[in-house]
């Protein structure tokens, strides 16, 4: 017999280098149906060198990449454990952490989350459920995204749910399937842009809201091949590093009207990908913060409701799901969809390290 309610951790570090996102969670399952209470949170930011490490990473030899592996497995380790023991956290069922994605060619049968390492299980003296993505690759898929079946079971009530993170990511239903994919790139790339000027991120976009659209540009960035590929499709850092930014840049223009031009790229791109332009759109992620990038969504889809939910929610949606997944695995519950993923068929994914 199952448990009714869960007391578990779920910790995320995106694709935007934000830093470690921890989210200390209640779920309840009350007659089939889910329900969740999101207590602490918090986000830890990495330090310059690890920030350099992991945009670099990409680039490291196979023996970097087991030394990064277990230096990050320590650090990720002792952010949690000082997360409980700030917090007091006690009689807890189990942390479920996503890692950092270093490597993602699921179409080579390739994807890397550092942090996933079995030592992490002793270094937080807690049950681990982590390593998502790896099983699903081995089984034909794309790794991602995982997050639609949290979107299906705990937010049922939008027509579309949409994260703006370092890549852009939808998900909804269409015959009685769920459906999901990557778009395009998002704060890989304007969080890029305003490094050059010497900041973290653009504030509210107001950096690309000063620069001047570029329409060859645009053209040239929304005939990329990517938009053409059927789902399932997914897309990590190494598509920005060798793909997106080489194009950008054979332009001679000002960072403002780059940031300008690909805010544009990006509204534009989220209106083609939905398979409605209206309904009701629940909108999280960091970039739910650039109002310049709203904006320029709601012009491209005028009859779609875009909701933003409270900073929780916001900002700690994915280490919330990511905590949901971990509770399915210890259920052996079905966590990644196949319809989504491409895989050969649903399966509960991910290890447990006690």
């Amino acid at each position: 017999m199952f448990k009714e309610s869960y007391n578990v951790i779920g910790v995320m570090s995106g694709t935007s280098l934000d830093g470690v996102d921890l989210a200390h969670i209640h779920f309840t399952i009350i007659e089939g149906k889910w329900h969740y209470e999101i207590l602490e949170s918090e986000t830890v930011p990495y330090n310059t060198i690890w920030l350099n490490n992991l945009k670099t990473a990409v680039d490291f030899s196979d023996v970097e990449l087991k030394k990064l592996n277990e230096a990050y497995t320590i650090l990720l380790g002792n952010i949690i454990k000082l997360f409980i023991d700030k917090h007091q956290l006690q009689n807890l069922d189990a942390v479920c952490a996503h890692g950092h994605t270093i490597l993602h060619q699921p179409q080579n049968g390739i994807t890397l989350q550092i942090g996933n390492l079995p030592e992490i299980a002793s270094i937080v003296n807690q049950t681990v459920v982590c390593d998502f993505r790896l099983q699903d690759v081995q089984l034909g898929g794309q790794g991602a995204p995982l997050v639609p079946i949290g979107d299906r079971i705990l937010f049922a009530d939008y027509d579309y749910c949409l994260n703006l993170g370092g890549f852009s990511n939808v998900s909804f239903e269409e015959n009685e399937n769920r459906i999901a994919f990557d778009i395009s790139s998002v704060n890989t790339v304007l969080n890029f842009y305003a490094s050059q000027l010497g900041l973290d991120y653009d504030d509210q976009g107001t950096i690309a809201r000063s620069g001047n659209l570029k329409t060859d540009l645009l053209d040239e960035l929304n005939a990329l091949d990517y938009y053409k590929k059927p789902f399932p499709k997914s897309l990590g850092f190494e598509y920005v590093k060798e793909t997106v930014l080489p194009m950008i840049e054979k332009y001679n223009t000002t960072t403002e009207d780059k940031m300008r031009t690909f805010s544009e790229h990006i509204a534009i791109q989220i209106g083609l990908a939905l398979s409605s332009r209206e309904g009701k759109m629940l909108v999280t992620g960091g970039g739910a913060y650039n109002t310049f990038l709203i904006e320029r969504m709601m012009f491209h889809l005028p009859k779609m409701k875009i909701i933003i939910p409270d900073k929780k929610v916001l900002e700690y949606k994915e280490a919330l799901i990511f905590g949901l997944l971990g509770v399915l695995k210890l259920r052996n519950e079905i966590n990644t969809l196949a319809s989504v993923t491409g895989a050969k068929y649903n399966h509960s994914s991910g290890v447990i390290y006690s």
